[in-house]
């Protein structure tokens, strides 16, 4: 695809605590350095998947300062000073607005750094269809996924009224699937002029932050900073909206159970990554990256070695992974 002559710019949005694949993920190598999904790492593949669309001097990378030369090193091709480090996690809120205010100016893309796309070219299409309307109108677009099933772990965007609708129950899962509502996958595009107006106008803490990058450092003007998703600041209250649907194999690998997807099984249906050994066992998760790994009689369990931790955790249960790193 041949890259537009509109001003595009592309912000990645890379914090991560590493705690929905801990110990794989920590929070000094977090979710987006892992390369067990598709060979490159997944913050790799999110800045590969827009070639064609940005060069690499326009691709902004906002994450953790302390992952700052982790991400150098993931991505030398990204400029040094593309690549910015908050002082302490304020949500998507902030770090949209941040990625604003380095950008200047055109139009800007905002990604995940974790998500995995199965078909690059679709995806290409649609953002270039966003980019497209961004530049004539102004408007905040989404990118919305064409649901596969009434998932409760994604939030919804209704295309006919351009509102957004939070994690349902499975009920009215059921009704969003019916009604044609996609999923949000937090990819918003629009014009940089347009983002600064929909922050002044619904999020003015967060408004001078988007209006121009701070000459100095952060941690000052973080501080007081409201914890809030950009979701929530902006995009249920902002009139703009705008929704490109979109259909090329999106997935956000939320948990552990994402290797039941992309991973062969044996014949009692376990993932089987590394030296593994299971005897009378069903339906298991096992990656081995540390000590060997030995199931007996075991049904429907997560089990994970590396060098520094073990996780054993029933699959019903990993909803609630964050309950292990609470004091």
């Amino acid at each position: 695809m041949a890259k537009s002559s509109i001003d595009f710019k592309a912000v990645i949005l890379a914090g991560g605590s590493g705690e929905r694949f801990w110990p794989l993920s920590t929070p000094e190598r977090p979710k987006q350095f892992l390369s067990v999904f598709g060979g490159d790492s997944l913050i790799r593949q999110s800045v590969t998947r827009l070639d064609g669309l940005v060069a690499p001097e326009d691709v902004y990378i906002i994450t953790s300062r302390d992952l700052v030369e982790a991400t150098r090193r993931e991505l030398p091709e990204v400029p040094v000073e593309n690549i910015i480090g908050e002082p302490m996690r304020r949500d998507t809120g902030a770090a949209v607005a941040l990625g604003v205010g380095a950008v200047g100016n055109g139009i800007a893309g905002f990604f995940s750094s974790d998500q995995l796309v199965g078909d690059p070219k679709a995806f290409r299409q649609a953002v270039a269809q966003a980019v497209e309307i961004a530049a004539r109108e102004p408007r905040i677009v989404t990118i919305g996924i064409k649901p596969s099933y009434p998932s409760t772990g994604f939030g919804y965007v209704d295309p006919k009224s351009k509102s957004f609708v939070e994690k349902p129950d499975l009920e009215n899962a059921k009704k969003y699937l019916e009604a044609g509502f996609l999923w949000n996958a937090g990819m918003f595009i629009g014009a940089v002029e347009t983002f600064r107006g929909a922050f002044a106008e619904h999020a003015p803490a967060l408004a001078a932050l988007a209006e121009k990058f701070p000459d100095g450092p952060l941690d000052g003007i973080y501080g007081p900073l409201p914890k809030i998703s950009f979701d929530f600041a902006v995009m249920e209250k902002f009139k703009g909206v705008e929704v490109v649907p979109g259909d090329f194999g999106w997935d956000d690998v939320g948990s552990y159970t994402a290797f039941d997807k992309y991973f062969a099984h044996d014949d009692a249906g376990n993932v089987l990554d590394g030296p593994c050994k299971v005897v009378d066992s069903e339906d298991n998760i096992c990656v081995a990256k540390g000590a060997k790994i030995a199931l007996l009689g075991a049904r429907n369990l997560v089990v994970v070695s590396t060098p520094d931790a073990v996780l054993v955790a029933d699959k019903s249960k990993l909803p609630d992974m964050k309950k292990l790193f609470k004091d």
